[in-house]
């Protein structure tokens, strides 16, 4: 018997929340099928066998948080390359099971559409109509994740809203389960609550002394963002410079720019241009790029660039990396953008896309807002607040101008940055972004 445990997610992470078990005792998997689906970090991540067979033990359940290290299941593992005669009745605790591979087609309901990414499906927890007539029920979460037509985004947010799958009409291509079907069920419910809650004289189950609460327990990404914001404010020296960058010539590039790119099947807004300019003024300021280790006493100089976006979702703050952007052209990096802004969306990204960073941009304009003083993510030595952009009145050549005004706050850890060395990034920063050419000739 083999014992599948949890593997190593990233470092740092030494635990995870189980949010759904995918499998159940009896069912035959292959190697890489996902068996638990686990919160951790900032992700959620579908962990995968690493044997071939037949699941005998979960040793988990929703809810539990396991550590690393940690068994999972523990399964009968199959020779290499062996099939199971069909015409063989397999043993009573393996009685309901045909391989993977002849029942897998018979799954038409949840067949992947060809647009749409999916993990792999179960094929064990559907009962097997021939020849065997003593199939093994499936379980209440093989149900959800096998025989119900919806992807894992759809039954992640079903689950985080506190939705029924099984119970759910899809009215997607081939009846599969999209959003708007959950956020339909969500809307009746809350009519009927809302009715009952009248009905009854508009009372709470729960209340403290001056009225009605609500309480929820703290979602695992949640309490990781606290204890990194924890982290960082107990130990980095932070300090803020504030700035501001004249970017009306670069609007007048992205406006008459904008036409041509979405004939590209690009969105181009200012966010490439301002990736783009941090990346370059990385290159040539090393130390802002670096990461320090205080127990071994040492500076780790960043050869290469990856710059996080800070991206406020549903769930929490997500910070997924853009690599190599000092190599990218603006065109890729705004196509990487739309990319990742996709997964995020969906919630279709996992712990890899958090990983790597070397600096962090905050874009707080996009929801309003001109300076702020950001938290640095430890163990990155500078963070980077963009605000809304806006008109100003401006001295140039001693008349006063009209022009578009980028707030930028840099944090930085003053362990290692100096005010100085700041100071000279932020004036780099600002020199590419007030002479937009300059990027578009840049490699």
């Amino acid at each position: 018997m083999i014992e599948i445990k949890l593997p190593e997610l990233g470092d740092g992470i030494e635990s995870g929340d189980v949010l759904e078990v995918l499998v159940s005792e009896g069912d035959v998997i292959t190697i890489d099928q996902g068996v638990v689906e686990l919160e951790t970090d900032k992700a959620t991540v579908e962990v995968p066998s690493t044997h071939a067979g037949t699941v005998k033990k979960v040793h988990v359940s929703s809810g539990d948080t396991i550590k690393i290290g940690a068994a999972m299941i523990s399964i009968d593992a199959e020779p290499a390359n062996e099939a199971v005669p069909k015409d063989v009745a397999p043993a009573p605790e393996k009685a309901a099971v045909e391989p993977p591979v002849p029942t897998a087609p018979e799954l038409k309901p949840e067949t992947p559409l060809a647009s749409e990414p999916q993990k792999p499906i179960l094929a064990a927890p559907t009962p097997a109509p021939e020849p065997v007539p003593t199939a093994v029920q499936p379980a209440a979460s093989d149900v959800e994740s096998g025989t119900v037509a919806a992807g894992p985004a759809i039954r992640r947010f079903a689950r985080e809203v506190g939705v029924d799958l099984t119970g759910v009409s899809g009215t997607g291509p081939s009846g599969r389960i999209t959003r708007d079907d959950v956020l339909s069920v969500v809307r009746e419910a809350s009519v009927v609550a809302r009715s009952t809650k009248e009905a009854n004289g508009g009372g709470s189950t729960e209340s403290d002394a001056w009225g009605p609460v609500r309480t929820e327990k703290m979602p695992k990404i949640r309490r990781t963002i606290a204890a990194k914001m924890h982290e960082s404010w107990e130990t980095v020296p932070r300090v803020t410079n504030f700035d501001d960058a004249d970017v009306t010539d670069l609007e007048m590039i992205r406006q008459s720019s904008k036409a041509d790119y979405a004939d590209k099947g690009i969105k181009l807004t200012s966010m490439p241009f301002l990736i783009k300019s941090v990346a370059m003024a990385l290159k040539e300021h090393p130390t802002i790029n670096a990461a320090l280790d205080v127990e071994a006493g040492e500076v780790i100089y960043k050869e290469y660039v990856n710059v996080g976006i800070a991206v406020d979702t549903d769930r929490g703050l997500v910070v997924p990396a853009l690599r190599d952007v000092d190599k990218l052209s603006i065109p890729d990096i705004a196509r990487n953008l739309a990319t990742m802004a996709e997964k995020v969306r969906t919630g279709d990204f996992g712990i890899d896309d958090l990983r790597g960073g070397t600096f962090t941009i905050s874009n707080l304009g996009a929801i309003g807002g001109t300076y702020s003083t950001p938290i640095i993510n430890v163990p990155e030595v500078a963070i980077l607040l963009v605000g809304r952009s806006r008109k100003m009145p401006v001295v140039v050549n001693d008349e006063i101008k009209i022009r578009l005004m980028m707030p930028l706050s840099l944090s930085y850890d003053h362990r290692l940055v100096d005010g100085g060395a700041a100071a000279r990034f932020l004036n780099e920063l600002i020199s590419y972004l007030e002479a937009p050419s300059r990027l578009l000739l840049a490699p």
